[in-house]
């Protein structure tokens, strides 16, 4: 597989990535299965045996679960934790489970942070992670408070690098004014049903400009080399198998989406996932599904290059009208 060298770093990455979101099973406290530790395994391996050697986690997946997953597979497969990339995510707390606090609530305190990333690594066993991404921007950061947070996990080499994941330009300039270290990854989400990063970029002086607060995101990472991440690049499915009552747009990018695959002789998946990877920024999808078959037929994108036109129709079929 083609790879990214992460602007600022010395990480070499797939163009994929596997992200371990349901990797858990259930969101709650129920104890991770042999069953789910197995299946958990069987991806892994297949992933990177497919070439992918990023892996995105966030403390919070199936309430930590997901790290767990991770760490039984880096535990069967000795010297695989050397060949990874980890990107764990840490700053949002759930409100799934009542021991967890308040709903819907965010925490980059100092406490917090540290202690996610320290609860992290004993369930990866593992010392350090070589990413780790801000989730969400907590309104109430106290951004000094951040960057010494920061300091100390790099200090002690618990965290090699750092990014940000759902931040606008102007929450990465501030954050990055504190941080001694560059920010060097945004995870956003980006697929042909929610192509609003791109679409903005498009409908500069537009009456209808509808995309105002994603406005300019792609384009400050790409000007300070923040590498983008794409979380949900399929859309969860839904530009393969439309429900009847689903919108014309779906619909439509959906057929034209089946109809490139058969001809060119590949999957769905591969060409919704080519959509992403034929922008310049690059984009790096983060595939999340938890079926080798599946993984499969997702890897095939590396192999499918778009045409300008064939690019451009899939982005107005999945507008529902012309760019302007």
């Amino acid at each position: 597989m083609k790879t990214y060298r992460i602007p600022h770093t010395d990480l070499e990455v797939s163009r994929l990535a596997y992200g371990t979101w349901h990797l858990g099973g259930s969101w709650d406290k129920t104890p991770l299965s042999g069953e789910l530790k197995e299946r958990a395994n069987a991806l892994l391996v297949a992933a990177f045996e497919y070439g992918i050697n990023h892996i995105d986690l966030a403390d919070i997946y199936t309430l930590g679960k997901s790290d767990e997953a991770v760490g039984y597979a880096l535990q069967h497969n000795p010297g695989l934790r050397e060949k990874l990339v980890l990107q764990q995510k840490a700053g949002i707390i759930v409100g799934a489970d009542p021991d967890y606090g308040p709903p819907g609530r965010y925490d980059f305190s100092y406490e917090h942070l540290v202690g996610t990333v320290e609860a992290s690594l004993k369930r990866l066993g593992t010392d350090y992670v070589d990413l780790l991404a801000f989730h969400r921007p907590d309104p109430l950061a106290d951004l000094e408070e951040v960057a010494r947070a920061a300091d100390y996990l790099y200090r002690e080499g618990r965290v090699r690098y750092f990014g940000v994941s759902n931040h606008s330009p102007m929450q990465i300039a501030l954050l990055q004014k504190h941080l001694d270290k560059p920010l060097v990854v945004n995870q956003l989400e980006l697929n042909l049903l929610h192509h609003h990063l791109i679409s903005s970029g498009i409908l500069v002086n537009q009456t209808a400009a509808v995309y105002a607060n994603t406005a300019e995101t792609l384009e400050y990472c790409r000007l300070h080399d923040i590498l983008i991440q794409a979380w949900s690049p399929v859309a969860g499915g839904r530009l393969f198998n439309p429900a009847d009552d689903a919108p014309e747009n779906v619909r439509s990018a959906a057929a034209l989406i089946a109809q490139l695959a058969e001809e060119k002789g590949t999957t769905k998946e591969a060409v919704a996932l080519a959509w992403l990877l034929r922008h310049p920024a690059p984009i790096q999808p983060i595939l999340g599904t938890l079926k080798v078959d599946r993984l499969a037929d997702s890897v095939r994108a590396d192999e499918v290059t778009l045409t300008r036109t064939e690019w451009y129709r899939l982005l107005e079929a999945a507008r529902g009208a012309p760019v302007p």
